[in-house]
């Protein structure tokens, strides 16, 4: 018998769960974490909390995993974001410099033009192609019963700002639509009688579903805005586009601050601690970024979802995945791998 059988036994099960950020077409990064973690059979999943991109991500996942486990997953991410790929037309995707792909000068105007009008003027029948892909691909009905995870769809309430958090025994493709809604784009999504806009406003992502209500410790980041940027804006365009992702992460990280210091809070491990103080000092971060990808410097290709941009994000999520893994799937149970105190407090 080897000599490190009984550790193995007692060793916990290597369960995470995922927060994913949102962030449209560069959403595809994490199409490709996700992938190679699929790959992975060591790894196994609990829950997954999302907003826009992310929430994608986490609802196709799981029903793909529905219809055939790791390898229906695997297919199910590949057919929608191959779907999210054929409705960008040719004509709005430039070649830059050397390989770099970017929106066309036309494609960028219309972009800008876009903050001169409201939905009902430039979007007057609400059109928005992901709801028939994602309609065609998703069986809500069969999800709302038999989801295999937790799924937290974070969605953001357009007259109040409140964050609500879509559960999977209740999610409808309208609640998946809104938690993905860009207000200068799409008109707002109603749901009970409430206007909702894209979860990124309040949430992107909802960290604390997966501390509070999953049985997993361990909770992997997957994050698409980098923590930190190495260059400081100056001109408008840099501005007004950092001004935007600032805003879109301000809520994960004040969140994730707070993580820091309740766990700082709790105290010394030997002090007698109540629920919260044992779950925050038990819980486990773990981290894959994007940090220093050109593909996602800048913020207008989140909206060019053009077929070589995505495999080529796809490709960096897996290789940034597998080198998580590698470096740190093995303290996946043990310890966390990120500072978060460093990162966020």
């Amino acid at each position: 018998m080897p000599a490190d059988w009984w550790s193995h036994l007692r060793r916990p099960p290597r369960r995470i769960s995922l927060a994913l950020q949102g962030g449209g077409a560069h959403g595809a990064f994490t199409w490709g974490v996700l992938d190679a973690l699929l790959a992975d059979p060591r790894a196994e999943f609990e829950g997954f909390s999302g907003s826009s991109a992310g929430a994608m991500n986490a609802v196709v996942l799981a029903n793909g995993w529905m219809q055939g486990e790791r390898a229906g997953a695997r297919q199910a991410l590949n057919d929608f974001w191959t779907g999210v790929g054929r409705q960008m037309p040719l004509g709005m995707v430039t070649q830059g410099e050397g390989d770099a792909i970017t929106l066309s000068p036309s494609s960028k105007l219309l972009a800008n033009w876009a903050g001169f009008f409201s939905p009902s003027q430039l979007n007057p029948f609400d059109l928005n192609p992901l709801r028939d892909l994602i309609a065609q691909q998703v069986d809500f009905e069969r999800l709302r019963t038999s989801c295999p995870f937790k799924l937290f769809v974070g969605a953001t309430q357009a007259n109040t700002g409140k964050l609500r958090v879509f559960r999977e025994r209740e999610l409808t493709l309208d609640m998946l639509l809104a938690s993905a809604c860009l207000p200068k784009i799409h008109h707002a999504v109603e749901i009970d009688g409430e206007p909702y806009w894209d979860g990124g406003f309040s949430a992107n992502p909802a960290v604390f579903p997966l501390v509070y209500d999953c049985d997993s410790r361990d909770v992997l980041l997957v994050l698409l805005s980098p923590l930190q940027r190495d260059v400081t804006p100056r001109t408008v365009e840099e501005i007004e586009a950092r001004i935007l992702e600032l805003a879109f992460s301000a809520h994960f990280m004040r969140e994730m601050r707070m993580f820091a210091q309740a766990v700082d809070y709790a105290g010394p491990g030997f002090m007698p601690m109540g629920r919260l103080e044992r779950r925050l000092k038990k819980a486990r971060f773990h981290m894959i970024d994007s940090s220093r990808l050109a593909s996602l410097q800048r913020t207008d290709t989140k909206l060019l979802a053009h077929p070589p941009f995505l495999e080529r994000l796809r490709e960096q999520g897996q290789a940034r995945a597998t080198a998580w893994l590698d470096d740190h799937f093995e303290n996946v149970g043990n310890r966390s791998t990120v500072d978060i105190k460093k990162w966020f407090a």
